[in-house]
């Protein structure tokens, strides 16, 4: 099969683009009645090339300065550009200008034709190629083959041809699986079919029957029809021009800048951080909280810069921006963007995107700007733990980096494997039954901003030993995910920070500091508990004996608690430990029978009065040892006794 390329013409007005396509090809890429009546390119136009081991869709832009924009939907997913330069004209305006924006698009490769060869004797040949030749000096088409041609005589259409088909030799091929994108050109109605829109693939692969989502509209489409240079076909991957015929959506609704995308990768957004170029022969810098033009795709939007580390860009230099937008869209990292002023008459310059999904960033702080530089020029594993940092707490699925770390599908697993092997990235539970991925940095805050909490309450109350576990993770309830705060919890308790259970917890370094009086006072507490057994001293009882530690008691008794010598019935009450497991053993006993006993035969059981029954079965049945079924309880883990209805 041959490999499919795109190729996008470049070129001021008149300067015959249009009509060396129709001499390659034999297609007419001016279609309107206005571009027939005017002898001018207005729109976009499309052709396709057979080139033996190579097929090109072709995409022919405008060369008037009022149509630039339409140039720039154009040029979206071009591999190769044609620049064209006529003999009779030599360099013009707009052949700067599409030069310019063919090297913001990050283009690598290129063929230039001087057309209208017949026109012009052999020194101004030479002369012109001269000039184009000084144009190109420094750009991807500096040591691009150059060929003269005229469509009249057919002079050096054959070794366009040729030159065409050398330079697609030198077109990387792009390996891997990855998301399907088409940023849509064209939506028009055709009858029996409906909805078509057209556009060239970018990346990925599509077949027909399949789901997509449209951008940033978030509805998903069906395709009912592929068609490829007017072809039905099965089926259209990355380099290709296609039409989709979509069901669910009439051709009105879609316009020119949205896009058709795998669905679940694309997230839009009106926030983008970019690294951004201004242009060497702009008149004025570009000042900070300028409005622009934004042409991303096919899409162009009003947008306002935030400079993140200047106040100006000064022609000819780099910075990093935000651009916020009147209107949603969609990106990824690395792609291109041209900026051009609000009134569209000159283009400014452009760049790449960093943050395709953004949120507002601070201006002038290092550590946002070090690693947005890292977001620019590291490889996959750098870029996918730098969006893990700017994710902080809200933690990113792994799905997320092909979008904000331009990751191919097949990158994304092996990624994710290396950053949680060396602990770049932490794996939790979050509120959505799904895993989140953690950076280091922001778990280690997280982790620190929670271990401080304890230790404030560790130091206002030195006599409690462990704190309720549901009011310390209340304390990260800015987080927003309660699982995630609660897994945070538990790694620091498998981790050996944090010592404690389900309701209560300590820092493991933490202990109780008692006074010589206050350990007196504990070993009398703990001492008049065991002699009671089921009737116990309440927490009041002590007050008189504690005399100037009675503000304390309760952390005394919190204290008892911890270390595992009383056991907290209710409100003021408290067992000894071994009376407890006591009562737990009496009463297994006496209900593993086969029946069951009223609060009164509990009481009796235990020698005690009613006082300290009803709260000690209410304890019980709270801890799930005991079940209530009227006014008998039972062992919660047996059934009741058959006997127990004829009572």
């Amino acid at each position: 099969m041959p490999r499919e390329l795109i190729l996008g013409t470049a070129g001021h007005i008149d300067h015959g683009k249009t009509s060396l396509i129709k001499a390659l090809t034999g297609i007419d890429c001016d279609r309107l009645p206005e571009e027939k009546a005017r002898g001018i390119t207005i729109d976009i136009g499309f052709a396709h090339l057979e080139l033996g081991e190579y097929r090109l869709g072709i995409v022919d832009v405008p060369g008037h300065e009022r149509f630039i924009k339409n140039m720039l939907a154009g040029a979206t997913g071009v591999d190769l550009a044609l620049l064209v330069v006529a003999a009779d004209d030599s360099v013009m305006p707009q052949t700067r200008e599409h030069l310019e924006i063919l090297q913001l698009l990050g283009l690598k490769h290129g063929v230039l034709a001087i057309t209208k060869a017949d026109l012009a004797d052999s020194a101004t040949r030479d002369l012109v190629a001269l000039e184009v030749r000084e144009l190109v000096h420094g750009t991807f088409l500096e040591n691009a083959p150059l060929v003269f041609t005229s469509v009249r005589t057919g002079e050096g259409l054959e070794q366009l041809k040729q030159a065409l088909r050398q330079v697609c030799a030198a077109v990387q091929e792009r390996h891997g699986e990855d998301i399907f994108r088409l940023a849509i050109d064209r939506s028009f109605a055709v009858a029996g079919h409906g909805t078509v829109v057209t556009g060239s693939v970018t990346s990925g692969r599509l077949r027909v029957g399949e789901e997509v989502e449209w951008l940033p509209v978030g509805e998903k489409l069906r395709v009912r029809g592929l068609h490829h240079h007017d072809q039905p076909v099965e089926e259209v991957h990355r380099g290709m021009r296609a039409a989709i015929n979509l069901a669910g959506v009439k051709h009105e609704q879609i316009q020119r800048g949205q896009e058709l995308a795998t669905p679940g990768f694309l997230r839009p957004t009106r926030i983008l951080t970019v690294r951004l170029h201004a242009l060497p022969d702009i008149p004025h810098p570009i000042k900070h909280r300028a409005e622009v033009r934004v042409h991303l795709g096919t899409a162009e939007i009003i947008g306002v810069l935030s400079l993140l580390d200047c106040d100006r860009l000064s022609a000819g230099q780099w910075c990093l921006a935000q651009v916020f937008l009147r209107e949603p869209t969609v990106a990824r990292w690395g792609q291109p963007l041209v900026l051009r002023d609000p009134s569209a008459t000159h283009t400014l310059g452009g760049g790449q995107v960093l943050q395709p999904v953004a949120q507002k960033l601070r201006r002038s702080r290092l550590d946002t700007l070090e690693r947005l530089e890292t977001l620019w020029q590291g490889d996959a594993d750098e870029r996918a733990d730098v969006v893990a940092w700017f994710a902080s707490w809200s933690g990113i699925r792994p799905t997320e980096l092909v979008q904000l770390a331009g990751l191919t599908l097949d990158q994304v697993e092996p990624t994710v494997a290396r950053l949680l092997a060396r602990g770049r990235l932490i794996q939790l539970p979050s509120g959505s039954g799904k895993s989140v991925l953690l950076h280091c940095e922001v778990f280690e805050e997280l982790a620190q901003r929670l271990l401080a909490v304890l230790d404030r309450w560790h130091r206002e109350h030195p006599l409690v030993a462990t704190h309720d576990r549901s009011k310390l993770e209340a304390q990260l309830s800015y987080v927003g995910d309660e699982a995630l705060v609660h897994a945070v919890t538990e790694t620091l308790l498998v981790r050996g920070q944090l010592v404690g259970d389900a309701r209560r917890l300590a820092r493991a370094d933490f202990k109780p500091k008692l006074s010589a009086a206050q350990r007196k006072l504990k070993e009398r507490i703990v001492q008049a508990y065991r002699e009671a057994r089921f009737q116990p001293p309440l927490l009041s009882d002590f007050v008189q004996e504690a005399g100037g530690q009675a503000g304390a008691l309760k952390d005394l008794f919190e204290v008892c608690v911890a270390e595992g010598e009383l056991v907290h019935i209710a409100d003021e009450l408290y067992l000894h430990t071994e009376h407890e497991q006591a009562m737990r053993q009496l009463l297994r006993e006496k209900l593993q029978q086969g029946r069951g006993l009223t609060v009164a035969e509990i009481r009796d059981l235990l020698q005690t009065t009613r006082k300290f029954a009803v709260p000690l079965c209410e304890y019980l049945d709270r801890q799930g040892f005991t079940r209530r079924e009227g006014d008998l309880r039972f062992l919660a883990d047996t059934p009741a006794a058959a006997s127990q209805s004829t009572r």
